[in-house]
């Protein structure tokens, strides 16, 4: 089991950017928005799937359910299953994590540029 990556931080209530009132305007970047709205909607998938995944391990793997050689199989199969939906989580997890690292979260502001996410 692997422990998950940092996640992308979302702007806060009243958080406002780095600077003093005499740095340029700056507003939180719609790119690194995005890997926030990602994360947020990876993460509960991977924990269904996981959830799912551990409910049937958990029913096959118990001595009743069982009466063959064959259900040994199953649950071998089931635990690898496991291990690779781990290392899914994992990698895309990260994959997000890393991107959001090297994403700035605040940009400078153009007078004359719409912004997707207004400060």
């Amino acid at each position: 089991m692997y422990a998950d990556p940092p996640a992308p931080k979302e702007q806060g209530p009243g958080e406002t950017p780095p600077g003093g009132p005499l740095a340029a305007p700056q507003y939180f970047n719609p790119d690194y928005e995005r890997l926030v709205v990602a994360w947020k909607a990876v993460l509960p998938e991977l924990n269904a799937l996981r959830a799912a995944l551990d409910k049937a391990y958990g029913l096959a793997s118990n001595p009743q359910t069982w009466d063959a050689p064959v259900g040994e199989r199953y649950v071998k199969e089931m635990r690898e299953w496991r291990t690779r939906l781990s290392l899914y989580r994992h990698s895309v997890l990260t994959a997000i994590s890393d991107e959001a690292a090297g994403t700035p979260r605040w940009v400078r502001a153009r007078a004359d540029a719409p912004h997707a996410f207004p400060a």
